[in-house]
């Protein structure tokens, strides 16, 4: 059930467990001043031996007892939100102790370095229930995300092939995403986990892995090379078709995203403008087309000279990236701040030198 403040707003688990911690360590300090209190009172009544004293000793006795199970009470409330926080916050450690918290470290340990992390919650169930470090790996290796991980062992059982140890298995993969690298071949193609689920299946071993990347690699250098040099010069280099030449339907996103990203930095460069990499990736990525590139470039090359004259002006700055950002849209800051500094020059020169600058209000590009 979701909590929320005086505000209205939402409150996150760790929020809400610092407030209602506050609270419940506010009522502690409280009650333990009450239980000092009345136990010096009733000590310092013990000695009179009038009935008036005796009766109020027996009054402040009975308060002290109350006072005392409140504490009793507190101390259990203050115990179970700090165990509820802590399983909803993944901090297993905290629940357990001795033994059993070092059981529960080494194995947490041993299944995160498989990208296993999520399973610390059964991890801990397992412990707190008393299974041994053995049985815990044995049932572990029955869970959903243990299957997933290890997805490839699946098939080999049922092709007959031996079942690598994680170890083995992870190996396996570091081996494969080492030589790939090496290769030149780029970023984001075989580089997850998922990704070597089916050499992996299907017995291929690094050795035959490698063999597969050279004859991809031969084949891009034995290709026309008017092809190859058409190709990078739209910012297709020869690891991406390396990339094509092995696992075409997987490289091909990766080229279609070159291919889109270097002619969007193209309408840059042909502005006279520079190239930002990341940027036009991003736009790329988001669908801007060659013709809304060019539009929006030209507009950037237009303006950022008055832009960056008119910022000093008025006190601050303006970049190209900025520029880039409003044309595109990409950033609602940078169109909030061009707004301003055209603004500011247009209420200053009443459509004098403001209207001659017409050029600045252009309309973006349409995406």
């Amino acid at each position: 059930m979701a909590t929320t403040s005086p505000a209205g707003n939402t409150l996150t688990e760790e929020q809400r467990y610092k407030i209602q911690s506050k609270l419940w360590q506010e009522r502690l300090r409280r009650t333990q001043n009450q239980v000092r209190s009345l136990t010096a009172e009733a000590e310092r009544l013990k000695g009179r031996k009038d009935k008036r004293s005796q009766q109020t000793l027996a009054r402040v006795q009975a308060s002290l007892k109350s006072a005392q199970a409140s504490l009793g009470d507190i101390n259990k409330n203050i115990t179970s939100l700090n165990n509820k926080h802590y399983e909803a916050t993944g901090q297993y450690d905290k629940l357990l102790s001795g033994a059993n918290r070092d059981a529960f470290m080494a194995l947490q340990s041993l299944f995160k370095t498989y990208g296993l992390e999520s399973l610390a919650g059964k991890i801990y169930e397992y412990v707190k229930n008393g299974y041994g470090s053995d049985t815990i790996s044995i049932l572990l290796q029955d869970t959903p995300e243990y299957k997933q991980r290890f997805a490839a062992n699946q098939q080999r059982l049922k092709d007959g092939l031996p079942v690598l140890s994680p170890a083995e298995y992870i190996d396996t993969e570091n081996s494969y995403r080492a030589l790939l690298r090496q290769s030149g071949l780029p970023g984001g193609f075989y580089d997850s986990n998922d990704d070597f689920t089916n050499w992996i299946a299907k017995g291929v071993s690094p050795t035959e892995a490698q063999s597969r990347v050279d004859l991809a690699t031969q084949a891009t250098a034995l290709a026309n090379p008017f092809y190859k040099q058409a190709l990078n010069q739209l910012g297709i280099d020869d690891g991406h078709l390396a990339a094509y030449f092995l696992d075409p339907d997987r490289a091909l996103p990766l080229i279609q995203k070159a291919a889109a990203t270097a002619q969007i930095g193209s309408a840059a460069l042909a502005q006279g403008l520079t190239f930002d990499k990341t940027f036009a990736e991003q736009l790329a990525t988001s669908g801007v087309t060659a013709a809304q590139a060019q539009q929006g470039y030209q507009q950037v090359a237009g303006e950022l000279g008055t832009m960056q004259s008119l910022a000093s002006v008025y006190g601050t700055t303006w970049t190209q990236a900025q520029s880039e950002q409003a044309a595109f849209g990409t950033n609602a800051a940078a169109g909030a701040q061009k707004a301003s500094i055209v603004g500011q020059e247009k209420g200053a020169f009443s459509g004098g030198a403001g209207g001659g600058r017409a050029g600045l209000s252009q309309s973006q590009p349409q995406q």
